[in-house]
């Protein structure tokens, strides 16, 4: 009789995992957000909690852990008890450059991507009186005048920064940096003419190509933003140049799979969302949805090829 209770339980331990993780979540979720409250990160974050509550039944509370480039903020999602209830927004290139850059407080591997919501193509920005009307003018010019182009961008190692360096690369030019502290002083820099070139996210750079102040020179995407389709991708111009700026959701290592494919089922179903792609087109987020495996695989993908690039050209100055 003891031999088949103690059978039966242990049979039973499964059912009972299944069971317990097939009623997730069961009380509020934490979002750790590693930017500051009111940026562009933050508000795409809150925006998707709020869906995302209604997807899960269970409030979703932003926290914002900011400091140190985002490394404060994705080193506590690492370190988090991987059941679920604590997740985060993860940007790249951040979460991939700065553990080859220096030591963190988290690997990459620490952090089980669960699914890819914007990805945001990188974009050269000229005012609208600038001579340069092609990305094949800038290179005329820079060719001719090694080093006279300046281009500004939000900081060393940046997507903004990597995207000069990959640009560069492609071209046979030398440019020289101006790294700003954020979106707004490179926008900035760009209008009041201290630089020739604000290398930005298309969406940091569309306000402005609306108000007729600043020209889009091309996007670094593989094909065409909807929310620029006039503009022309750096392919399209002869320069194999694609870089930008992905935002997803990630878990600790180790969550459940079952947890993790209804927090990614759910975020789909989001991104497919009228409502939510009215209010990402109202934010200009460029969405792409991935699953849990293709996100891992970008990432991966992503790693490599910095890791490839530090080692020949390390980009911090």
């Amino acid at each position: 009789m003891l031999r088949r209770t103690l059978t039966g339980g242990l049979l039973a331990l499964p059912a009972l995992r299944a069971r317990a993780q097939g009623s997730y979540p069961e009380r509020p979720i934490q979002m750790i957000v590693a930017y500051p409250p009111g940026g562009g990160t933050d508000i795409a974050a809150r925006t998707l909690a709020t869906f995302m509550e209604r997807e899960l039944r269970q409030p979703v509370v932003v926290i914002n852990r900011a400091g140190a480039g985002g490394e404060i903020g994705f080193g506590e999602l690492a370190r988090a008890r991987p059941d679920g209830y604590t997740i985060g927004f993860i940007n790249t290139p951040n979460i991939v450059t700065m553990p080859i850059e220096r030591r963190t407080q988290y690997a990459v591997d620490q952090i089980a991507p669960i699914a890819n919501i914007v990805d945001d193509p990188g974009g050269f920005f000229v005012l609208r009186d600038s001579p340069h009307r092609t990305l094949a003018d800038l290179v005329a010019f820079a060719r001719a005048n090694p080093e006279a182009v300046t281009y500004a961008t939000t900081g060393i190692g940046s997507d903004d920064h990597l995207a000069g360096l990959a640009f560069e690369r492609a071209a046979g030019i030398r440019m020289t940096h101006v790294p700003y502290a954020g979106a707004a002083q490179t926008r900035n820099a760009l209008l009041t003419r201290q630089v020739t070139v604000g290398s930005m996210n298309m969406s940091e750079g569309l306000p402005d190509v609306q108000q007729g102040v600043a020209r889009a020179l091309g996007q670094m995407a593989e094909r065409r933003w909807e929310g620029m389709p006039d503009v022309p991708t750096f392919r399209e111009q002869g320069f194999d140049v694609i870089q930008g700026s992905m935002r997803g959701v990630g878990a600790p290592a180790g969550v459940p799979a079952p947890i993790l494919e209804r927090l990614a089922e759910a975020l789909r179903r989001i991104v497919e969302n009228p409502e939510f792609r009215a209010q990402a087109a109202q934010q200009a987020l460029p969405l792409r949805y991935l699953g849990p495996a293709a996100f891992r695989a970008e990432l991966v993908e992503m790693r490599t090829g910095f890791e490839r690039l530090w080692a020949a050209h390390p980009w911090k100055e």
